[in-house]
């Protein structure tokens, strides 16, 4: 990991058993539902692990499955850090395709590909003062879909997204983003804490947005590379997550209404930020 840039000057703190099928031959290779977005039965699932497969969402296991191809996907699941859960049996068959042998595990995968985050790390160059964006816990997927749109629109490096507690790339997200998935990184994080002292550590000032904050969002210098943590529907960002920001800033409010919609939010910081950073 390459040092703090010294350009970027000192950090200061600011306040801101479901009815037996016939059976059926298991294809060799994983074949999804309609929908691209499941991988039904014990062959298919283990063999997109094997590919290692950053698409991997999770995989569902239905109670009362047993197989000891079983334990080697849950086994391999576990070396690669993809969440897996046990659930009941007719979320299974709902899930998979109809009149499938799904042999009781799902894997569920991504619309797109997730690019690397330490690669995407590796690639910012702090001296072109670079703005990236994270999403503390966004699970509306039309939300994500709107913020990638926006966030490409505004020049934003890469954005990303924790594993748990939050939505992934759907389908639904890829026709929202409206072609942005093509050109922006989307990384997947196992902690988003972990990643902000990653960004620290590189040079990026970290900047979350709360409505409790004293500094508006325009009177912060977004000329400094800079991750934005915009958290999620209802909730905001989590305590800890709050606590990691160098800083928080808000958007003024004079309606009724507490707060704005996500996406609505982050186009608002973002184009200020791209309107500092273009303008002479």
């Amino acid at each position: 990991m390459r040092k703090r840039n010294e350009k970027t000057g000192p950090r200061r703190r600011a306040a801101a058993e479901f009815p037996r099928r016939r059976e059926a031959r298991i294809p060799e290779r994983p074949r999804q539902s309609d929908s691209g977005r499941v991988v039904h039965g014990l062959i298919p699932v283990k063999e997109l692990l094997r590919s290692g497969s950053r698409r991997i969402e999770k995989i569902l296991v239905g109670e009362g499955t047993s197989d000891s191809r079983l334990s080697e996907i849950m086994d391999q699941a576990k070396r690669d850090g993809i969440f897996f859960q046990k659930v009941p049996r007719e979320v299974i068959d709902r899930m998979a395709s109809p009149g499938s042998v799904h042999q009781g595990v799902i894997a569920v995968v991504s619309a797109a590909d997730y690019a690397d985050t330490e690669e995407v790390l590796g690639s910012l160059d702090v001296a072109q003062n670079p703005t990236v964006l994270l999403l503390d816990g966004v699970e509306d997927p039309r939300n994500l879909g709107a913020i990638l749109r926006v966030a490409e629109c505004a020049g934003v490096s890469a954005v990303f997204v924790p594993e748990h507690r939050a939505t992934g790339i759907t389908e639904t997200v890829v026709k929202t983003a409206a072609g942005a998935t093509e050109y922006i990184p989307v990384c997947k994080v196992r902690n988003l804490n972990n990643l902000i002292k990653e960004l620290k550590d590189i040079g990026m000032w970290v900047v979350g947005t709360s409505g409790s904050a004293d500094t508006s969002y325009v009177d912060w210098d977004w000329r400094r590379p800079t991750a934005i943590v915009m958290g999620g529907e209802g909730s905001g960002l989590h305590r800890l997550v709050k606590e990691n920001c160098d800083a928080l800033v808000k958007i003024p409010m004079s309606g009724r209404i507490e707060s704005l919609n996500v996406s609505v939010a982050t186009g608002v910081v973002l184009f200020e930020a791209l309107r500092q950073r273009t303008s002479q």
